[in-house]
C-alpha cells in the first residue's frame, strides 16, 4: 500500500457504487467529467471522487486520445494514469479487487495504462465506453488480462 491523502471520514463501498451507477448512460465525451452531459473513463472516476469528497484529487492536464501512446513511444516510459492513481489512492499489491475498487488497464499489454473503471461486482465494472456512454460491462478474461493496477478510494470500507 502507498501513502494516500488523509481524509477525516470513511467512505462506504456502497456509496462508491451508488455514485458510479449514477453516471450510467452519460454519453462518452473525451476529457469531460459532467454527469449526464459527457465524460471519458478518467472523467467518470473524477466525478465519483467529487461525489465522495467534494473536490478534485488533482486536475489532469489536457490530453488527446493518443497522448499516452506518444509519450510511451517517445521513451519516457512513465505511466501517467498509474502514477496519478498512486498519488491519490491506496494500491492493492496483489491485484485482487472488490466492488468499489478502481481498475486501471493496459489496452495494449505492451503499452501504457490508458483506461479505468470501477468494479461493480466480482464479474462486472462500470466505465466510460468510447463512442457510446458510461456502461456496466462484463469483467471478462480479456479485461482481466489487461489489469495494470487496482486502487481503493481513500477511506473506502
Amino acid at each position: 500500500m502507498t501513502a494516500i491523502p488523509s481524509f477525516a471520514s470513511t467512505v462506504s463501498r456502497l456509496a462508491v457504487l451508488d455514485a458510479a451507477r449514477d453516471w450510467i448512460g452519460t454519453p462518452y465525451l473525451h476529457q469531460a467529467s459532467a454527469k449526464g452531459a459527457g465524460c471519458d473513463c478518467l472523467g467518470l472516476v473524477r466525478g465519483v471522487w467529487r461525489a465522495l469528497y467534494g473536490g478534485e484529487p488533482e486536475l489532469p492536464p489536457p490530453y488527446t486520445p493518443d497522448w499516452n501512446e506518444r509519450h510511451w513511444r517517445a521513451g519516457a516510459g512513465e505511466d501517467a494514469l498509474l502514477a496519478a492513481a498512486r498519488r491519490n489512492m491506496a494500491e492493492r499489491a496483489d491485484l485482487s479487487f472488490t466492488p468499489g475498487d478502481v481498475l486501471i488497464f493496459r489496452v495494449d499489454p505492451a503499452g501504457p495504462a490508458k483506461h479505468c473503471g470501477i468494479v461493480s461486482a466480482p464479474d462486472r465494472f462500470i466505465h466510460a465506453y468510447a463512442g457510446r456512454a458510461v456502461v456496466e460491462s462484463w469483467l471478462n478474461r480479456w479485461w482481466r488480462a489487461r489489469i495494470a493496477g487496482v486502487f481503493m478510494f481513500p477511506g473506502a470500507e
